[in-house]
């Protein structure tokens, strides 16, 4: 789930709101702010997600190159990472590559050339739909520096961790299907925690989002005893890691717990909470690769039984897109509503799978989060 890459794609030039000189790329659900007349309708170009750093090379071809500071234009301290943002009130989410060129009699067979620092050709590649351009252009996703609080010692525990992602609804807005039976609940703004029981292992699993995609897991030791996960795996009498073990050992199965840490410390968004704090939103039983993840009932049910809170949920009912996009903004439903909401996640209330993309489980991020002043953490 949730690739990272940089696909050739067929663009729609739509009307910029407010700016003759601007128009805007559409991508599926996404929009990109570009020059008016560069691009028309039908154009195949490379397109360059957000959370994308480009090389200097790639940064001077396309003109977001600043001689004169001796850095690129875009976002971040080198201005080299692609990052969502507002032009002329417009949002733009990421950045179209121009083809170098294009046959005349098939405009979907085009070239891509990589250029030296001094613009010298080195390279060229002629992509077709479904390839990745991210090597040959030698893009790599922006991964933020990890706090000391969040790091910690690790074991390795491959085939016994949980690697979770959540695909955006604008990458694939076909897959959610009208008048499906959905749960949207409201996607909240900090670092991703899986909690764990393998009974035949008597082991317990802790991890963050990137270290449960390596096979590994964070040391139940006290060096880690301030780590922010374990800390809030263990807190209490009745601690979630032992909640998590009282199913597991019932199932006579490993069971997952996943969620959400938020609060003071985490992100930039406390929602007005002095200490960190979890939500669930997921269950997994069985061993990873060969469980299931529970129905959306099943999941509240087991949640309810062992008082374990879990994400607010804003909406259960038929499918639309029109209802996704109305819940997506607004102020978050965990507090007093301190602040704006990050956006929703939507899931069928019957687990299923799609051929394209695995598990239906999609993203849908509010506009307002994206460009809120401070930005500046995301952490996984």
């Amino acid at each position: 789930m949730a690739t990272f890459e940089v696909p050739l794609v067929q663009i729609t030039i739509e009307e910029h709101p407010n700016a003759d000189a601007l128009e805007l790329a559409a991508v599926g659900g996404f929009r990109a702010v570009v020059m008016k007349g560069r691009y028309q309708t039908g154009d195949w170009v490379a397109y360059v997600p957000e959370a994308s750093v480009l090389p200097e090379w790639l940064l001077k071809q396309e003109g977001f190159w600043n001689a004169e500071k001796g850095k690129g234009m875009l976002a971040g301290s080198k201005g080299n990472r692609v990052k969502p943002i507002k032009l002329r009130g417009a949002l733009s989410e990421g950045v179209c590559i121009k083809p170098t060129s294009v046959d005349p009699d098939d405009p979907s067979r085009v070239v891509f050339t990589r250029t030296s620092e001094t613009g010298e050709p080195i390279n060229s590649i002629s992509p077709v739909v479904g390839d990745n351009l991210q090597e040959f252009f030698g893009i790599i996703k922006y991964e933020p520096p990890i706090p000391v609080h969040m790091s910690g010692e690790c074991d390795t525990m491959h085939g016994w961790s949980i690697s979770f992602d959540v695909e955006n609804a604008k990458k694939y807005p076909d897959v959610l299907i009208d008048g499906e039976d959905v749960a949207i609940t409201e996607k909240l703004h900090g670092t991703f925690c899986q909690m764990g029981y393998i009974p035949e292992l008597d082991r317990f699993i802790v991890a963050s989002k990137g270290l449960g995609a390596r096979g590994l897991v964070f040391k139940l030791n006290d060096r880690n005893k301030e780590n922010l996960y374990v800390r809030t795996a263990l807190a209490g009498d009745y601690s979630l890691l032992e909640k998590v073990r009282t199913m597991a050992e019932k199932l006579n199965q490993p069971v997952y717990l996943l969620g959400e840490i938020f609060g003071r410390g985490v992100q930039d968004l406390s929602y007005g909470m002095k200490e960190p704090t979890f939500r669930a939103f997921d269950m997994y039983v069985g061993q990873p690769q060969k469980g299931r993840y529970v129905d959306f009932d099943l999941f509240v049910t087991n949640c309810k039984n062992l008082n374990i809170p879990i994400v607010p949920l804003l909406y259960r009912g038929p499918y639309s897109y029109d209802i996704m996009c109305k819940l997506t903004d607004g102020q978050e439903n965990v507090s007093d509503g301190a602040n704006i909401r990050e956006g929703v996640v939507v899931k069928p209330t019957t687990e299923r799978r799609d051929d394209l993309i695995g598990r239906v489980l999609m993203k849908h991020i509010s506009t307002k989060y994206l460009t809120r002043r401070g930005n500046i953490t995301e952490f996984t």
